[in-house]
């Protein structure tokens, strides 16, 4: 059952918000698909679906839909998400940009 204890595992670490803020970056960096299948797992460990409804006043069945591998939230819904979890969106540059002359 080594795949269980992985998942259990998993989960337990990433009621850590530090933890699931590492885990949702190294998946955004693969893609969106696994990016949002990773919230869910983050999701998950913070209470479930249910709890975060309660949490963001989303509707149960659209976070469902909008975190799936096909889903397409939009930032509103996403950075509420994030916030009920404990993480914070923010933007970096990706690399050093040339000044205007």
């Amino acid at each position: 059952m080594p795949v269980k204890s992985y998942r259990v595992e998993l989960l337990k670490q990433l009621k850590d918000p530090k933890e699931a803020a590492e885990y949702l970056n190294a998946c955004m960096s693969d893609s969106e698909e696994v990016f949002l299948l990773a919230l869910r797992d983050v999701v998950e460990a913070s209470g479930g679906m249910a709890n975060l409804a309660r949490k963001t006043s989303l509707n149960r069945e659209n976070l469902y839909r909008s975190l799936s591998k096909k889903g397409n939230p939009k930032l509103s819904s996403l950075a509420s998400i994030l916030d009920a979890v404990g993480i914070k969106l923010y933007f970096a540059p990706t690399k050093k940009q040339r000044k205007a002359a």
